[in-house]
């Protein structure tokens, strides 16, 4: 598969990106807000250190955002946070402002809370995208092609027609390189972005310090308001490579203990997202056995199958 030339499976060098003008982002970032080991002052120390801008996504949380903005730091902090739908997608929501991402946190995310704190909250995507209309604000899909076990992603929704395909008219972009990915899906990501229109950006979904900074989005800017602009205007620039398979073994060792004490809800949500496309599963093989294809009609499926699978 081709993927677009501003997409560029490569380690980020900072002090190069920001040679040419651009200013470089990891706009995928997690804390111990939410279920990571890392302090919101080491990440910013190092988002200095490295000369990248930051967007602290915590998983339904927007209390990592707050306490950054207490900490005085040169970082270019954009508001963001991770919102988990009940139908499955992860949303990335940047805002413009702080205090508009705290107001939205409040009025919609706050109450609608499960019991699991990481696990999906009791909006569905459709709702969650309702509810940011009004707000100066990006919303972008983070891994859109899922991850396995984990969540479904925009893309598995759509194809298992869980979710209409006229989602991606209300996105502003997909997140096409994510650090945790495989590249099969990170290139799968890249082409639906193409597809439809959408912006694109890249972040680590990191969860332990080291990771800050692996993944990229790069931006002609100077503030938040031009950098979130040129994401909706298709005008960025995503650098990044995913982690090793090692890597990604040692970084859900350390998420593990956040998410243990919350099995039950997790297991709860899991089995809510893949219901609809259990059930379609199972209508699928009923309808099968009452309604079989009369012989010819099956071999001539299968013939077709080994055909398409050869291409």
């Amino acid at each position: 598969m081709r993927y677009h030339k501003d997409i560029i499976f490569e380690k980020p060098r900072a002090e190069e990106i920001r040679r040419l003008g651009l200013l470089p982002a990891d706009l995928h970032f997690h804390t111990r807000h939410s279920d990571s080991v890392t302090s919101v002052r080491d990440a910013l120390k190092l988002a200095a250190r490295r000369g990248i801008g930051l967007a602290i996504t915590d998983h339904n949380q927007t209390s990592g955002v707050v306490e950054a903005g207490r900490h005085k730091s040169n970082v270019s902090l954009i508001p963001g946070i991770e919102v988990s739908a009940s139908d499955g997608p992860h949303l990335l929501l940047y805002f413009y402002s702080a205090a508009d991402l705290v107001d939205f946190y409040r009025r919609h995310v706050e109450k609608n809370r499960g019991e699991g704190p990481f696990t999906a909250i009791r909006l569905d995507t459709e709702e969650i995208l309702d509810r940011r209309e009004g707000y100066a604000c990006i919303a972008a899909e983070a891994h859109p092609c899922g991850y396995a076990f984990l969540n479904r992603g925009v893309e598995r929704c759509v194809a298992g027609r869980c979710i209409g395909q006229e989602v991606f008219s209300r996105l502003d972009a997909l997140e096409v390189i994510c650090g945790g990915m495989a590249r099969s899906h990170n290139l799968k990501a890249a082409g639906l972005a193409a597809a439809h229109r959408l912006g694109r950006t890249g972040g680590t979904d990191g969860h332990l310090l080291h990771e800050l900074g692996g993944v990229v989005t790069c931006a002609e800017a100077e503030t938040v308001e031009e950098f979130l602009d040129a994401v909706a205007r298709r005008e960025t620039v995503i650098i990044g490579r995913e982690r090793p398979l090692v890597e990604k073994a040692v970084m859900g060792t350390a998420v593990l203990p956040h998410h243990l004490p919350y099995t039950v809800p997790i297991l709860r949500a899991r089995w809510e997202q893949g219901f609809p496309r259990i059930r379609k599963f199972v209508r699928g093989r009923l309808n099968r056995a009452v309604f079989p294809r009369p012989d010819g009609e099956e071999d001539a499926a299968a013939d077709s199958a080994a055909r398409g699978g050869a291409r």
